[in-house]
Protein backbone atom coordinates (compact mmCIF):
# COMPACT_ATOMS: atom_id res chain seq x y z
CA UNK A 1 0.00 0.00 0.00
CA UNK A 2 1.41 3.77 -0.61
CA UNK A 3 1.28 6.36 1.96
CA UNK A 4 -1.88 8.48 0.93
CA UNK A 5 -2.57 12.05 3.03
CA UNK A 6 -6.53 12.90 3.55
CA UNK A 7 -4.85 16.07 5.26
CA UNK A 8 -2.22 18.86 4.95
CA UNK A 9 -0.63 16.60 1.70
CA UNK A 10 1.49 19.95 1.26
CA UNK A 11 2.90 19.94 4.71
CA UNK A 12 4.33 16.27 4.87
CA UNK A 13 7.17 15.15 3.74
CA UNK A 14 6.95 11.89 1.72
CA UNK A 15 10.06 9.79 1.68
CA UNK A 16 9.17 6.13 0.84
CA UNK A 17 5.38 6.01 0.41
CA UNK A 18 5.33 2.59 0.66
CA UNK A 19 7.29 2.69 4.12
CA UNK A 20 6.02 1.67 6.96
CA UNK A 21 7.30 4.17 9.97
CA UNK A 22 5.71 7.65 10.34
CA UNK A 23 8.06 10.56 11.87
CA UNK A 24 6.02 13.12 14.36
CA UNK A 25 8.30 15.68 14.76
CA UNK A 26 6.01 17.97 17.50
CA UNK A 27 7.40 21.45 16.94
CA UNK A 28 10.84 20.93 15.49
CA UNK A 29 11.42 21.61 11.53
CA UNK A 30 10.84 18.51 9.74
CA UNK A 31 14.24 19.63 8.03
CA UNK A 32 16.27 19.57 11.14
CA UNK A 33 14.85 16.01 12.38
CA UNK A 34 15.66 14.79 8.65
CA UNK A 35 19.47 15.83 9.19
CA UNK A 36 19.44 14.10 12.47
CA UNK A 37 18.23 11.07 10.97
CA UNK A 38 20.79 11.43 8.32
CA UNK A 39 23.73 11.99 10.64
CA UNK A 40 23.21 8.91 12.12
CA UNK A 41 23.21 6.91 9.27
CA UNK A 42 19.06 6.13 9.12
CA UNK A 43 17.76 4.79 5.73
CA UNK A 44 15.83 7.87 3.98
CA UNK A 45 16.48 6.62 0.34
CA UNK A 46 12.57 6.68 -1.64
CA UNK A 47 13.27 2.99 -2.50
CA UNK A 48 14.09 1.43 0.26
CA UNK A 49 13.23 3.65 3.72
CA UNK A 50 11.26 2.17 6.09
CA UNK A 51 10.28 5.89 6.28
CA UNK A 52 6.91 7.07 4.35
CA UNK A 53 6.16 10.33 6.27
CA UNK A 54 7.72 13.11 8.06
CA UNK A 55 5.09 15.77 9.75
CA UNK A 56 4.67 18.25 12.44
CA UNK A 57 2.12 17.48 15.51
CA UNK A 58 1.18 21.32 16.70
CA UNK A 59 -1.65 20.44 18.67
CA UNK A 60 -4.54 21.42 16.51
CA UNK A 61 -3.55 19.12 14.04
CA UNK A 62 -4.09 16.20 16.02
CA UNK A 63 -7.48 15.42 14.01
CA UNK A 64 -6.07 15.87 10.97
CA UNK A 65 -3.32 13.08 12.15
CA UNK A 66 -5.61 10.80 13.34
CA UNK A 67 -7.27 10.66 10.41
CA UNK A 68 -3.74 9.98 7.96
CA UNK A 69 -2.97 7.60 10.13
CA UNK A 70 -6.52 5.78 10.03
CA UNK A 71 -7.04 6.35 6.24
CA UNK A 72 -3.21 4.36 5.65
CA UNK A 73 -3.55 1.44 8.05
CA UNK A 74 0.04 0.24 6.72
CA UNK A 75 1.98 2.47 8.85
CA UNK A 76 2.67 0.30 11.88
CA UNK A 77 5.24 2.44 13.70
CA UNK A 78 4.78 5.93 14.98
CA UNK A 79 8.67 7.75 16.13
CA UNK A 80 8.19 11.00 17.87
CA UNK A 81 11.07 12.85 17.77
CA UNK A 82 11.51 16.74 18.46
CA UNK A 83 10.54 19.52 20.36
CA UNK A 84 7.09 19.30 22.85
CA UNK A 85 6.00 22.52 23.24
CA UNK A 86 2.26 22.20 23.55
CA UNK A 87 2.18 18.86 25.12
CA UNK A 88 0.89 17.14 21.66
CA UNK A 89 3.08 14.93 22.16
CA UNK A 90 1.36 13.76 25.37
CA UNK A 91 -2.09 14.06 23.46
CA UNK A 92 -1.29 11.97 21.00
CA UNK A 93 0.45 8.91 23.26
CA UNK A 94 -2.55 9.54 25.17
CA UNK A 95 -4.93 9.27 22.63
CA UNK A 96 -4.03 5.71 21.80
CA UNK A 97 -3.04 4.73 25.68
CA UNK A 98 -5.63 6.08 27.73
CA UNK A 99 -8.71 6.66 25.80
CA UNK A 100 -11.10 9.30 25.41
CA UNK A 101 -13.78 10.71 28.01
CA UNK A 102 -17.07 12.93 27.76
CA UNK A 103 -16.91 16.08 27.65
CA UNK A 104 -18.57 19.11 27.44
CA UNK A 105 -17.48 21.98 25.83
CA UNK A 106 -18.98 25.36 24.75
CA UNK A 107 -22.58 23.74 24.79
CA UNK A 108 -21.48 20.66 22.68
CA UNK A 109 -21.00 17.18 23.89
CA UNK A 110 -17.36 16.38 22.51
CA UNK A 111 -14.52 13.87 23.78
CA UNK A 112 -11.53 14.33 25.82
CA UNK A 113 -8.28 12.89 25.86
CA UNK A 114 -7.73 11.30 29.26
CA UNK A 115 -5.35 12.71 31.04
CA UNK A 116 -4.66 16.34 28.91
CA UNK A 117 -6.81 18.95 27.80
CA UNK A 118 -7.14 18.08 24.23
CA UNK A 119 -10.67 18.43 22.86
CA UNK A 120 -11.78 16.41 19.96
CA UNK A 121 -14.95 15.58 17.79
CA UNK A 122 -17.12 12.30 18.92
CA UNK A 123 -16.55 10.86 15.10
CA UNK A 124 -12.85 9.39 15.70
CA UNK A 125 -11.78 7.31 18.84
CA UNK A 126 -9.23 4.88 19.53
CA UNK A 127 -11.47 1.96 18.75
CA UNK A 128 -11.48 2.87 14.94
CA UNK A 129 -7.84 1.22 14.54
CA UNK A 130 -8.34 -2.06 14.16
CA UNK A 131 -4.39 -2.42 14.90
CA UNK A 132 -3.01 0.63 16.62
CA UNK A 133 0.49 1.81 15.71
CA UNK A 134 3.06 0.78 18.13
CA UNK A 135 4.45 4.30 19.48
CA UNK A 136 8.06 5.31 20.42
CA UNK A 137 9.21 8.51 22.05
CA UNK A 138 13.13 9.46 20.79
CA UNK A 139 12.91 12.95 22.34
CA UNK A 140 14.18 16.22 20.36
CA UNK A 141 17.22 14.42 19.43
CA UNK A 142 19.40 17.10 20.45
CA UNK A 143 21.23 15.48 23.30
CA UNK A 144 23.29 12.16 22.84
CA UNK A 145 20.58 10.16 24.91
CA UNK A 146 17.85 10.82 22.59
CA UNK A 147 20.33 10.38 19.45
CA UNK A 148 20.90 6.68 20.58
CA UNK A 149 16.90 6.30 21.19
CA UNK A 150 16.57 6.88 17.20
CA UNK A 151 19.48 5.20 16.21
CA UNK A 152 18.13 1.95 18.51
CA UNK A 153 14.26 2.49 17.50
CA UNK A 154 15.32 1.90 13.63
CA UNK A 155 17.73 -1.22 14.34
CA UNK A 156 15.38 -2.67 15.91
CA UNK A 157 12.57 -2.82 13.40
CA UNK A 158 11.91 -6.20 11.43
CA UNK A 159 13.35 -6.14 8.13
CA UNK A 160 9.69 -6.50 7.07
CA UNK A 161 6.53 -5.51 8.88
CA UNK A 162 5.70 -8.69 10.77
CA UNK A 163 2.36 -7.56 11.02
CA UNK A 164 -0.89 -8.70 9.56
CA UNK A 165 -0.53 -7.50 5.77
CA UNK A 166 -3.00 -4.71 4.69
CA UNK A 167 -5.38 -4.18 1.74
CA UNK A 168 -6.95 -1.30 -0.05
CA UNK A 169 -10.08 -2.73 2.06
CA UNK A 170 -8.54 -2.15 5.34
CA UNK A 171 -8.57 1.82 4.78
CA UNK A 172 -11.37 3.84 6.90
CA UNK A 173 -11.81 7.44 5.84
CA UNK A 174 -13.77 9.20 8.72
CA UNK A 175 -14.26 12.92 7.52
CA UNK A 176 -13.66 15.94 9.61
CA UNK A 177 -17.20 16.97 11.27
CA UNK A 178 -18.22 20.55 10.57
CA UNK A 179 -17.74 23.00 13.13
CA UNK A 180 -20.69 22.93 15.54
CA UNK A 181 -21.04 25.53 18.65
CA UNK A 182 -23.48 25.65 21.21
CA UNK A 183 -22.72 29.11 22.07
CA UNK A 184 -19.59 31.03 21.39
CA UNK A 185 -17.04 32.57 24.02
CA UNK A 186 -17.89 35.70 25.99
CA UNK A 187 -18.31 36.86 29.31
CA UNK A 188 -21.73 35.89 29.84
CA UNK A 189 -22.17 38.86 32.53
CA UNK A 190 -21.14 42.02 30.46
CA UNK A 191 -23.48 42.50 27.42
CA UNK A 192 -24.70 45.86 27.05
CA UNK A 193 -26.61 46.52 24.05
CA UNK A 194 -28.15 49.88 22.81
CA UNK A 195 -30.55 50.54 20.18
CA UNK A 196 -33.04 53.38 19.52
CA UNK A 197 -36.25 51.81 19.76
CA UNK A 198 -37.81 48.21 21.17
CA UNK A 199 -37.11 46.09 17.81
CA UNK A 200 -33.49 46.58 17.44
CA UNK A 201 -32.77 46.08 21.08
CA UNK A 202 -35.08 42.78 21.26
CA UNK A 203 -33.49 41.60 18.68
CA UNK A 204 -29.83 41.95 19.42
CA UNK A 205 -31.02 40.36 22.62
CA UNK A 206 -32.05 37.31 21.05
CA UNK A 207 -28.87 37.40 18.85
CA UNK A 208 -26.52 37.34 21.83
CA UNK A 209 -28.74 35.39 23.45
CA UNK A 210 -28.38 32.23 20.66
CA UNK A 211 -24.60 33.57 19.81
CA UNK A 212 -23.57 33.54 23.50
CA UNK A 213 -26.02 32.19 26.21
CA UNK A 214 -25.07 28.94 28.14
CA UNK A 215 -27.15 26.05 28.20
CA UNK A 216 -28.78 25.62 31.65
CA UNK A 217 -31.04 22.75 33.40
CA UNK A 218 -34.25 24.29 34.84
CA UNK A 219 -36.56 22.23 36.49
CA UNK A 220 -38.86 24.07 33.54
CA UNK A 221 -36.68 22.70 31.28
CA UNK A 222 -33.49 23.29 29.17
CA UNK A 223 -32.64 27.16 28.51
CA UNK A 224 -30.35 28.94 26.96
CA UNK A 225 -29.31 31.68 29.37
CA UNK A 226 -27.14 35.09 30.20
CA UNK A 227 -26.84 36.94 33.12
CA UNK A 228 -27.07 40.89 34.03
CA UNK A 229 -27.52 42.03 30.68
CA UNK A 230 -28.12 45.89 30.36
CA UNK A 231 -30.22 47.15 27.47
CA UNK A 232 -30.59 50.26 27.02
CA UNK A 233 -33.32 52.06 24.44
CA UNK A 234 -32.50 55.32 23.59
CA UNK A 235 -35.91 56.87 22.29
CA UNK A 236 -38.35 54.57 23.12
CA UNK A 237 -41.58 54.56 21.80
CA UNK A 238 -44.99 52.95 20.51
CA UNK A 239 -44.16 51.55 17.39
CA UNK A 240 -45.85 50.86 14.05
CA UNK A 241 -48.34 48.21 14.31
CA UNK A 242 -47.78 46.60 11.05
CA UNK A 243 -43.69 46.64 12.35
CA UNK A 244 -44.96 44.63 15.12
CA UNK A 245 -46.93 42.14 13.63
CA UNK A 246 -44.51 41.25 11.23
CA UNK A 247 -42.26 39.74 14.20
CA UNK A 248 -45.16 38.22 15.63
CA UNK A 249 -46.44 40.72 18.34
CA UNK A 250 -49.78 42.57 18.90
CA UNK A 251 -49.63 46.14 19.62
CA UNK A 252 -53.45 45.79 20.85
CA UNK A 253 -52.40 43.07 23.25
CA UNK A 254 -49.04 45.52 24.63
CA UNK A 255 -51.50 48.74 25.40
CA UNK A 256 -53.72 46.42 27.14
CA UNK A 257 -50.82 45.22 29.09
CA UNK A 258 -50.10 48.78 29.75
CA UNK A 259 -52.91 49.77 31.27
CA UNK A 260 -53.08 46.88 32.80
CA UNK A 261 -49.96 47.42 34.71
CA UNK A 262 -50.91 50.60 35.86
CA UNK A 263 -53.95 48.80 38.05
CA UNK A 264 -53.48 48.75 41.80
CA UNK A 265 -56.13 46.10 42.27
CA UNK A 266 -55.04 43.04 44.54
CA UNK A 267 -54.75 39.47 42.63
CA UNK A 268 -57.54 37.51 42.99
CA UNK A 269 -56.11 35.54 45.30
CA UNK A 270 -52.94 35.06 47.79
CA UNK A 271 -50.30 33.09 46.36
CA UNK A 272 -50.10 35.21 43.08
CA UNK A 273 -49.46 38.92 42.58
CA UNK A 274 -49.34 41.27 39.91
CA UNK A 275 -46.95 44.29 39.15
CA UNK A 276 -49.72 46.88 39.35
CA UNK A 277 -50.45 45.85 42.61
CA UNK A 278 -46.80 45.66 43.71
CA UNK A 279 -46.46 49.26 42.38
CA UNK A 280 -49.44 50.64 43.83
CA UNK A 281 -51.00 49.03 46.66
CA UNK A 282 -48.88 45.95 48.28
CA UNK A 283 -46.88 47.74 50.86
CA UNK A 284 -49.14 49.93 51.96
CA UNK A 285 -48.34 53.47 49.46
CA UNK A 286 -48.77 54.14 45.99
CA UNK A 287 -45.31 54.02 44.66
CA UNK A 288 -45.79 55.45 41.44
CA UNK A 289 -47.95 58.46 42.85
CA UNK A 290 -45.09 58.42 46.14
CA UNK A 291 -42.34 59.32 42.71
CA UNK A 292 -44.62 61.29 41.11
CA UNK A 293 -45.44 63.46 44.33
CA UNK A 294 -41.52 63.48 44.97
CA UNK A 295 -40.03 64.39 41.18
CA UNK A 296 -42.64 67.56 41.51
CA UNK A 297 -41.30 68.55 44.46
CA UNK A 298 -37.76 68.64 43.11
CA UNK A 299 -37.09 66.97 40.14
CA UNK A 300 -33.60 66.20 40.49
CA UNK A 301 -34.72 63.94 43.26
CA UNK A 302 -32.61 60.46 43.62
CA UNK A 303 -35.36 58.33 46.14
CA UNK A 304 -37.90 57.79 43.32
CA UNK A 305 -36.80 53.77 43.78
CA UNK A 306 -39.63 51.14 44.12
CA UNK A 307 -39.33 47.72 44.75
CA UNK A 308 -41.62 44.68 44.22
CA UNK A 309 -39.39 41.95 45.79
CA UNK A 310 -41.13 41.31 49.14
CA UNK A 311 -37.96 38.86 50.61
CA UNK A 312 -40.50 37.64 53.82
CA UNK A 313 -43.04 36.26 51.69
CA UNK A 314 -41.58 35.58 48.79
CA UNK A 315 -38.25 33.72 49.49
CA UNK A 316 -40.36 32.00 52.08
CA UNK A 317 -43.24 30.40 49.32
CA UNK A 318 -43.43 28.24 46.49
CA UNK A 319 -44.91 30.38 43.82
CA UNK A 320 -46.25 33.86 43.18
CA UNK A 321 -42.49 35.50 42.66
CA UNK A 322 -42.51 38.74 40.98
CA UNK A 323 -40.16 38.89 37.69
CA UNK A 324 -39.82 42.84 37.90
CA UNK A 325 -38.20 43.38 41.33
CA UNK A 326 -37.51 47.07 40.63
CA UNK A 327 -38.37 50.79 38.91
CA UNK A 328 -36.40 53.56 39.33
CA UNK A 329 -36.84 57.41 37.66
CA UNK A 330 -34.26 59.90 37.42
CA UNK A 331 -34.26 63.13 35.85
CA UNK A 332 -31.23 63.12 33.70
CA UNK A 333 -30.18 65.27 30.67
CA UNK A 334 -33.61 67.17 31.02
CA UNK A 335 -35.73 63.36 30.79
CA UNK A 336 -37.70 61.08 32.55
CA UNK A 337 -35.89 58.11 32.57
CA UNK A 338 -36.68 54.40 33.91
CA UNK A 339 -34.19 52.14 35.14
CA UNK A 340 -35.78 48.61 35.66
CA UNK A 341 -34.39 45.22 37.02
CA UNK A 342 -36.25 41.93 36.33
CA UNK A 343 -35.02 38.79 38.11
CA UNK A 344 -35.27 36.49 35.45
CA UNK A 345 -36.84 37.22 31.87
CA UNK A 346 -38.43 35.13 29.33
CA UNK A 347 -36.58 36.70 25.86
CA UNK A 348 -38.46 36.02 23.09
CA UNK A 349 -41.88 36.90 24.44
CA UNK A 350 -41.60 38.30 27.59
CA UNK A 351 -38.97 40.82 27.28
CA UNK A 352 -41.16 42.87 24.42
CA UNK A 353 -43.99 42.66 25.99
CA UNK A 354 -42.54 44.09 29.84
CA UNK A 355 -40.56 46.58 27.50
CA UNK A 356 -43.84 47.79 26.90
CA UNK A 357 -45.22 47.92 30.11
CA UNK A 358 -42.15 50.19 31.20
CA UNK A 359 -42.76 52.03 28.43
CA UNK A 360 -46.46 52.62 29.75
CA UNK A 361 -45.32 53.44 33.10
CA UNK A 362 -42.63 55.83 32.19
CA UNK A 363 -44.68 57.72 30.10
CA UNK A 364 -47.87 57.96 33.17
CA UNK A 365 -45.60 59.07 35.54
CA UNK A 366 -43.45 61.38 32.65
CA UNK A 367 -47.22 63.05 32.38
CA UNK A 368 -47.92 63.40 35.89
CA UNK A 369 -44.66 65.50 36.46
CA UNK A 370 -44.45 67.53 32.78
CA UNK A 371 -40.84 65.84 32.35
CA UNK A 372 -40.32 64.59 28.29
CA UNK A 373 -39.64 60.50 28.06
CA UNK A 374 -36.19 59.42 28.15
CA UNK A 375 -34.11 56.36 27.85
CA UNK A 376 -35.54 52.89 29.31
CA UNK A 377 -32.67 50.82 30.79
CA UNK A 378 -33.75 47.07 31.89
CA UNK A 379 -31.31 45.05 33.45
CA UNK A 380 -32.17 41.14 33.55
CA UNK A 381 -30.12 39.20 36.26
CA UNK A 382 -30.99 35.98 34.04
CA UNK A 383 -32.54 36.13 31.02
CA UNK A 384 -33.02 33.10 29.11
CA UNK A 385 -34.36 31.15 25.25
CA UNK A 386 -36.44 27.98 25.77
CA UNK A 387 -34.86 25.73 23.68
CA UNK A 388 -38.17 24.35 22.69
CA UNK A 389 -38.50 27.60 20.35
CA UNK A 390 -34.54 27.73 19.63
CA UNK A 391 -35.35 27.34 16.07
CA UNK A 392 -37.46 30.55 16.07
CA UNK A 393 -34.69 32.41 18.03
CA UNK A 394 -32.36 31.26 15.63
CA UNK A 395 -34.46 32.96 12.34
CA UNK A 396 -34.86 36.33 14.71
CA UNK A 397 -30.42 36.16 15.06
CA UNK A 398 -30.18 35.39 11.85
CA UNK A 399 -31.87 38.07 10.00
CA UNK A 400 -29.48 40.38 12.31
CA UNK A 401 -27.78 42.93 9.67
CA UNK A 402 -24.89 45.18 9.66
CA UNK A 403 -25.45 49.05 10.59
CA UNK A 404 -23.21 51.74 11.30
CA UNK A 405 -23.90 53.51 14.80
CA UNK A 406 -22.72 56.87 15.58
CA UNK A 407 -20.39 56.51 18.40
CA UNK A 408 -21.60 58.53 21.53
CA UNK A 409 -18.35 59.44 22.71
CA UNK A 410 -17.47 61.62 19.32
CA UNK A 411 -15.76 61.05 15.90
CA UNK A 412 -12.41 61.99 15.05
CA UNK A 413 -10.42 63.63 12.09
CA UNK A 414 -7.04 62.23 10.93
CA UNK A 415 -4.06 64.08 9.30
CA UNK A 416 -0.49 64.22 8.74
CA UNK A 417 1.69 66.79 10.08
CA UNK A 418 5.44 66.11 8.63
CA UNK A 419 6.52 62.57 10.62
CA UNK A 420 3.33 62.90 12.94
CA UNK A 421 -0.10 61.75 12.68
CA UNK A 422 -2.29 64.03 14.11
CA UNK A 423 -5.56 62.59 15.42
CA UNK A 424 -8.32 64.96 16.92
CA UNK A 425 -11.46 64.27 19.20
CA UNK A 426 -14.35 65.65 17.98
CA UNK A 427 -18.01 65.88 19.79
CA UNK A 428 -20.43 67.78 17.16
CA UNK A 429 -18.32 71.35 16.58
CA UNK A 430 -16.53 70.88 19.78
CA UNK A 431 -12.66 69.83 19.38
CA UNK A 432 -12.39 68.09 22.75
CA UNK A 433 -8.58 66.74 22.27
CA UNK A 434 -5.23 66.48 19.93
CA UNK A 435 -3.37 63.28 19.95
CA UNK A 436 -0.04 62.71 18.22
CA UNK A 437 2.47 60.29 17.99
CA UNK A 438 4.82 58.85 15.40
CA UNK A 439 3.12 55.45 15.44
CA UNK A 440 -0.28 54.48 15.05
CA UNK A 441 0.02 51.96 17.89
CA UNK A 442 0.89 54.96 20.57
CA UNK A 443 -2.10 56.35 19.68
CA UNK A 444 -3.94 52.82 20.04
CA UNK A 445 -2.50 53.19 23.25
CA UNK A 446 -3.82 56.66 24.14
CA UNK A 447 -7.25 55.99 22.73
CA UNK A 448 -7.52 53.20 25.15
CA UNK A 449 -6.38 54.72 28.29
CA UNK A 450 -8.51 57.85 27.88
CA UNK A 451 -11.76 55.38 26.51
CA UNK A 452 -11.64 57.50 23.52
CA UNK A 453 -13.73 55.34 21.53
CA UNK A 454 -16.81 53.00 22.92
CA UNK A 455 -18.36 51.53 19.38
CA UNK A 456 -16.38 48.50 18.20
CA UNK A 457 -16.92 49.20 14.44
CA UNK A 458 -15.75 52.52 15.07
CA UNK A 459 -12.60 51.26 16.77
CA UNK A 460 -11.93 49.11 13.52
CA UNK A 461 -12.50 51.89 11.48
CA UNK A 462 -9.78 53.89 13.14
CA UNK A 463 -7.03 51.07 13.34
CA UNK A 464 -7.57 51.29 9.55
CA UNK A 465 -7.08 54.95 8.70
CA UNK A 466 -4.61 55.07 11.66
CA UNK A 467 -2.23 52.33 9.68
CA UNK A 468 -2.62 54.10 6.58
CA UNK A 469 -1.91 57.12 7.89
CA UNK A 470 1.58 55.82 9.28
CA UNK A 471 2.09 54.07 5.98
CA UNK A 472 2.14 57.03 4.11
CA UNK A 473 4.90 58.82 6.24
CA UNK A 474 6.88 56.34 5.79
CA UNK A 475 6.87 56.45 2.36
CA UNK A 476 6.29 59.86 1.68
CA UNK A 477 3.03 59.61 0.42
CA UNK A 478 -0.23 62.28 1.10
CA UNK A 479 -2.99 61.05 3.14
CA UNK A 480 -6.62 61.68 2.74
CA UNK A 481 -9.03 60.05 5.20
Amino acid sequence: MQFIPLYFADKLTIINPRGYVAVVTLWSQQNFVLKKMQEAGIDLSPATSPVAVVGNLYGNGLKHLLRNLLYNPQLSYLLICGRDRSGSQQELVNFFQRGLEDYRHLGVDLKRIIGTNRVLDNSLTPEHFARPPRITCAGDLLTPESLQKLKSFFASLPASDCRPAVTEADRVRVPLPEVQVGYYPSNPRQHTIVAPSMLPAWQELIFRLVRFGHPVQLRKGQRQELQNVKVVVENPAVEDAALLARHGFSLEKFLAYQRELLQADPPGDDTSYTYGHRLRGYFGLDGLEKCIERLRRDPQDRHCYIALWDSARDLATAGGHPCLVSVYFRYYDEKLTLTAVFRTHNALDGWPENFYGLLGIRDYVSQAVGMPGGAITVFSHSISIDLNEYDRARRIAGSKGFAVNLDPNGEFRITVDGEEIVLQHWHGSVMLQEYRARQAEKLQHMLYRDGAVSDINHALYLGRQLGRAEMCIKLGLPFEE
